[in-house]
């Protein structure tokens, strides 16, 4: 089976299918073709040799958001994806006689080449939800047009999901999904890939007495150290009668090397982290301020935090679906604009709210932290927007069932054979 996504969060949803289908069917061959940037998320799943990377592949300059500006279109087109989109079709053309089935994750893009292949396909809906224009402000024309359609999705997005060859279709959440099916669309809404392995938990004593921050700033450079400024430059002035512990969760960037240089121009002094038990690649004081540094240690910090200061996009989701109220402060993008934060806050019920300034941060936070019931309220409302775990082991047994069906061809590919001509 070849799975086809385009986007990093995209990429981390795919790869928690493909383990699910792993787990289920160990012999079965997966391969995955990232439409957009290079598909660093799979990469301990190909050192391990289950998962096979295929199809050419390049880093965009907008990291894959060139529908949130001109400006990041612009550069994308320039860097050369026009021709990289072709090249990834031929791509796919020329291997769809070795795949049973294909299962697109993302938007139209992989759903296009996913149909155009000719074969069997799935399609994991990720990014839209009726819930941007159902329950948000409504005055925009955007929430005028998707309330006349009654869905989020687009009438051609309709009409390739009712291929006969789409075998299943599977939405973020129930309302979307039951949007869909007034369409005549057969959706389903399994459960949230994005939730899996990730956890509430009590944090080590070393915190125990800390407020605790998650900061997400993003991984895209240099944008994410943009913002990483921006979230720091925020917290200066924060008045705390406790330690107050600034947990920032990073992707591969920004590294360490990358961020000394700005956290030396804010005032921290760089010390040993309190316990080994955090697992922190780095620590900083400022004051009351505390930053640790954990490269890769978001689905373990995630569940220690009461609240997050955000400019990032799937791991923001993640958070107010553990119950942890976020704020945001968008910048010049091209991801995390001021477009992107207030349908990022629709989307989540207000769970994320975007804030204008650094002022209204610094006040937002101090009623956050100060405030226990408002911050349950939110997370209660952040849990039901983004849905119950498990939805990676139910899309799996759903595609095993629908896509993986018993002919010889399919036979041939769980005993680790290619298939004949």
């Amino acid at each position: 089976m070849l799975v086809l996504s385009n986007g990093h969060g995209e990429d981390l949803i795919a790869l928690r299918i493909l383990e699910a289908l792993h787990r289920r069917s160990p012999r079965l061959v997966l391969s995955v073709l990232p439409l957009v940037g290079e598909g660093k998320a799979f990469t301990n799943a190909l050192q391990q040799g289950w998962l096979e990377l295929v199809g050419p592949s390049a880093p965009l300059p907008s990291g894959g958001f060139s529908n949130q500006s001109i400006r990041g279109l612009i550069a994308d087109l320039m860097a050369g994806l026009p021709l990289l989109t072709w090249q990834q079709w031929c791509c796919i053309r020329r291997l769809r006689r070795n795949v049973d089935a294909m299962l697109a994750v993302g938007d139209l893009l992989p759903l296009l080449m996913a149909w155009g292949s000719g074969r069997r396909f799935g399609f994991i809906g990720t990014p839209k939800s009726d819930y941007t224009w159902s329950s948000g402000p409504g005055r925009s024309l955007s929430d005028c047009y998707h309330r006349l359609k009654g869905s989020e999705w687009d009438p051609w997005e309709w009409a390739v999901m009712g291929s006969r060859r789409c075998q299943l279709i599977a939405v973020r959440d129930r309302l979307t999904a039951r949007g869909l099916r007034r369409h005549g669309i057969a959706a389903l809404a399994p459960g949230n890939p994005m939730m899996d392995e990730l956890a509430l938990g009590s944090p080590p004593m070393a915190l125990a007495r800390c407020r605790r921050i998650l900061l997400l700033c993003g991984s895209r450079m240099p944008e994410a150290l943009t913002n990483a400024e921006r979230l720091l430059r925020s917290l200066q002035g924060l008045q705390s009668q406790v330690p107050v512990s600034l947990l920032m969760a990073t992707g591969s960037q920004p590294s360490k090397s990358t961020l000394e240089p700005l956290l030396g121009r804010l005032g921290f002094i760089s010390c040993p982290p309190p316990a080994d038990a955090l697992g922190a690649e780095a620590c900083w004081v400022n004051g009351v301020q505390m930053l640790l540094l954990g490269r890769g240690r978001f689905n373990r910090w995630a569940g220690w935090a009461e609240v997050g200061l955000a400019t990032a996009g799937t791991a923001t989701e993640q958070l107010v679906g553990l119950g942890i109220p976020a704020l945001s402060l968008p910048g010049r993008g091209p991801q995390f604009t001021k477009g992107f934060a207030q349908r990022q806050s629709r989307l989540l019920g207000g769970a994320v709210r975007t804030c204008a300034s650094a002022e209204e941060l610094r006040r937002c936070l101090k009623a956050l932290l100060e405030e226990p019931m408002l911050r349950a309220e939110l997370g209660g409302i952040g849990r039901q927007r983004m849905g119950r775990s498990g939805g990676s082991e139910e899309i799996a047994r759903l595609v095993n069932e629908r896509l993986i069906t018993d002919t010889g061809q399919t036979s041939r590919l769980r005993d680790g054979r290619p298939p004949g001509p």
